[in-house]
């Protein structure tokens, strides 16, 4: 299943580098094609990445070199690579991280050495983008709009009923 899981997601990195799911969120593998590796050069991949809140990145890396993700809390904790009081340690493989909050976070390799070599990563979390008008909504604003009166009603009836006759028609002249 993990297989899976990861050849899924390196496909879709492929293709596009992030996925997007119907609820609006976006799935960021960190690293792209390669994921949570010092040759994937995190930095220049999280450049120009906008990331909001109920936004998930992923890390995938191989347990086995233990090159774990650790969340820092603070922005000197990670320029230093002080890995000695995280708030979170990521140790899957596969690891799912859904940015909840606002604001900065802040990963980086539990190697100090890998830290060092680049495998660090300063995400700043913007706001959620407001949710676009849905149908139900635009059906309760209908709904909740006053009727025309009518004649206008007839008017709109006799259009509607027309309306087929003059594409016929033009659909035959052509």
């Amino acid at each position: 299943m993990a297989v899976m899981v990861v050849s899924l997601l390196i496909f879709l990195v492929g293709f596009c580098g992030q996925y997007y799911s119907a609820q609006g969120q976006v799935y960021h593998v960190v690293g792209g094609e390669r994921g949570w590796h010092p040759a994937s050069q995190i930095q220049s991949w999280s450049s120009g990445r906008v990331f909001r809140v109920g936004d998930h990145i992923w890390f995938l890396y191989s347990a086995a070199q233990e090159n774990y993700v650790v969340e820092l809390r603070s922005k000197e904790a990670l320029e230093s690579c002080d890995i000695s009081n995280p708030i979170r340690m990521y140790t899957d493989g596969i690891d799912k991280v859904m940015l909840d909050g606002e604001g900065p976070h802040y990963f980086a390799s539990s190697s100090v050495d890998g830290c060092k070599n680049g495998l660090k990563l300063h995400v700043d979390v913007l706001p959620q983008i407001p949710k676009p008008i849905t149908a139900q909504s635009t059906a309760d604003m209908v709904a909740a709009a006053p009727l025309p009166s009518a004649s206008a009603r007839a008017g709109v009836g006799a259009t509607l009923l027309l309306w087929p006759c003059a594409v016929a028609m033009v659909g035959y002249l052509i």
